[in-house]
């Protein structure tokens, strides 16, 4: 932290000192502090020896060999067609809340040259209340105080305006990207755990009064040297028309490509031979590209918000997540393919009246599938064919979404879920805004629990394995959440803002240990070892200047 310090002072200084190079007109030195204290209830409170159990996480368990070891393919860790990581909430009063303070602190300095031309460097450091600090009262002596260094370059760009004489601006460097709302790309500043997410990138955005148009090449991951070609890249193009007064109609289309080497998983084994003559283990780039529409905007006292986006391309990475399907075939599906729609609606109405109250409804949807449910010939195949692959779940894909639709569901990448949403909002006085929020969460594709598990609820033993094609469909419904909130601006540059949410759960946690696969893109399991409502309260302070 110091070394990033040092730097710091040193960019600054030779800022100050760029005139005699570069004709600087101005430095503007800006930041903000940004500190939440979180709790959450038991009920919500994370990780649940019962919540990972593979018999409940993984329906594909119960498709284990009927011969030979009863936990062949069981283990703690990733689990077939269903990821390791545990992405819900516990849903259990008999245990321990959930509490803590975060912190994000950023520092910037913008310098404006001549011709149109400046430059950008902003620090920031993500920081937990109580760790990385010298806590330890009885020596002195505290490791967390030597964390290594978390103070990160956030952004650190060039930008040149005015281009060729045209209102054209480049931008190149390390950047925060916001797509119109930000419902797929954003920063990555809702609600809690509000790391920030920027960008190594280049921007072209090309703006007049009419219309705007932004052409964005961003690299996601960089293997180096040991692929050729295994690096992670994002392309977009998005336009807005803006002829229309107070409206702002947009087109997209962002394009993920990623060339990281997947599949090898039998070769090891028993050679890569026989994947290349039955042509199977063999999965190629992954390419998923998004296409939408944007409209927002106000008429009169109405104001709405509605974008939908349709993903298409090659899913091969998701296969690859499905591969070792029960343990007896260690291959996926190489042939998968994103097919999902999304949409994203709000309406609201602000009264001319005291308190200018405003009312709104809105309405998500995420496509999602689960497919992780065995029949009768699934399960014989699985038995008999050592090449079987299970066939895969693929949902609508959050992107780098800045939208976050439930405290307790999970943060940006909810999905194989609909929403309606609904609430009203007062503002008492100049400074204070008071917000009450009510939300419905349903599953679109509903998980089937393998019949061992629905019945022993979550038992290990798997002496029933070659029945598990009897399964059991979960409810679809995840349940209600309503929330209260108080923002207050005690100046424009600082802010309060306290908030409390209830979650009632729905038939989807009952019985205990059923749940669905909504969170991690439809890729990770919810569900817990009950199913009680949950509570959350935070308070925020927020400094910018």
């Amino acid at each position: 932290m110091r070394n990033h310090l040092v730097l710091f002072v040193a960019a600054v200084t030779v800022v100050a000192a760029t005139p005699a190079f570069a004709d600087l007109q101005n430095v503007t030195v800006g930041g903000a502090i940004r500190i939440r204290g979180n709790w959450y209830s038991s009920e919500a409170a994370p990780d649940s020896l019962f919540a990972r159990n593979p018999l409940i996480q993984s329906p594909w368990a119960r498709s284990l060999r009927p011969l030979g070891n009863p936990f062949s393919g069981l283990r703690w860790g990733a689990q077939p067609g269903s990821p390791a990581v545990w992405g819900g909430v516990d849903w259990d009063e008999d245990g321990p809340s959930d509490a803590w303070v975060e912190q994000r602190t950023t520092l910037s300095v913008k310098a404006d040259f001549t011709d149109e031309v400046s430059a950008l460097i902003a620090l920031d450091s993500y920081d937990v209340w109580g760790e990385d600090f010298r806590s330890n009262y009885f020596t002195g002596v505290d490791g967390r105080a030597n964390t290594g260094d978390d103070v990160e370059v956030y952004q650190a760009y060039i930008e040149a305006n005015e281009m060729f004489g045209y209102p054209l601006r480049l931008r190149i460097g390390r950047q925060e990207l916001l797509f119109g709302s930000g419902w797929l790309v954003g920063p990555n500043d809702t609600a809690a755990l509000y790391y920030g997410t920027s960008f190594d990138a280049i921007r072209a955005t090309y703006a007049t009064d009419m219309f705007t148009v932004d052409a964005v090449w961003a690299k996601l991951v960089e293997s180096g040297p040991v692929e050729e070609d295994g690096d992670v890249d994002l392309y977009a193009l998005y336009g807005s028309y803006l002829g229309l007064e107070d409206i702002s109609i947009d087109a997209y289309w962002i394009w993920v490509r990623d060339a990281t080497a997947r599949g090898a998983t039998y070769s090891r084994i028993v050679g890569g031979w026989i994947e290349d003559l039955l042509d199977v283990d063999d999965y190629d780039v992954t390419n998923l590209h998004t296409i939408g529409l944007r409209g927002a905007g106000a008429l009169g006292a109405f104001d709405f918000e509605a974008e939908a986006a349709y993903q298409f391309g090659d899913a091969d990475a998701v296969s690859n997540v499905f591969f070792q399907g029960a343990g007896i075939s260690p291959y996926g599906a190489d042939d998968t393919d994103w097919d999902n729609w999304a949409c994203n609606i709000e309406v609201g109405y602000t009264f001319d009246i005291a308190y200018e109250p405003r009312v709104y409804l809105g309405l998500a949807y995420f496509g999602g599938e689960d497919n992780r449910d065995v029949n009768f010939w699934n399960w014989l195949g699985a038995v008999a064919c050592p090449f079987w692959s299970m066939d895969e779940s693929v949902s609508f894909n959050r992107l780098f979404s800045n939208w976050e639709y439930s405290e307790f569901l999970a943060n940006t990448d909810l999905s194989n879920v609909w929403v309606a949403r609904g609430g009203v909002s007062v503002c008492p006085t100049e400074n204070i805004e008071v917000l009450l929020a009510v939300s419905y969460f349903e599953t679109l594709e509903a998980y089937h629990i393998t019949w061992p598990a629905y019945f022993l609820l979550g038992n290990r033993v798997t002496w029933f394995a070659p029945l598990s094609f009897i399964d059991q469909e979960v409810d679809d419904e995840l349940g209600w959440e309503i929330g209260l909130y108080v923002l207050y601006d005690y100046s424009e540059d600082l802010s309060f803002e306290v908030g409390y949410a209830h979650f009632f759960t729905g038939d989807a946690f009952d019985p205990v240990g059923t749940g669905h696969f909504i969170n991690g893109n439809g890729l990770l399991f919810n569900g817990g070892t009950s199913d009680d409502d949950a509570d959350y309260v935070y308070f925020e302070t927020k400094l910018c200047f």
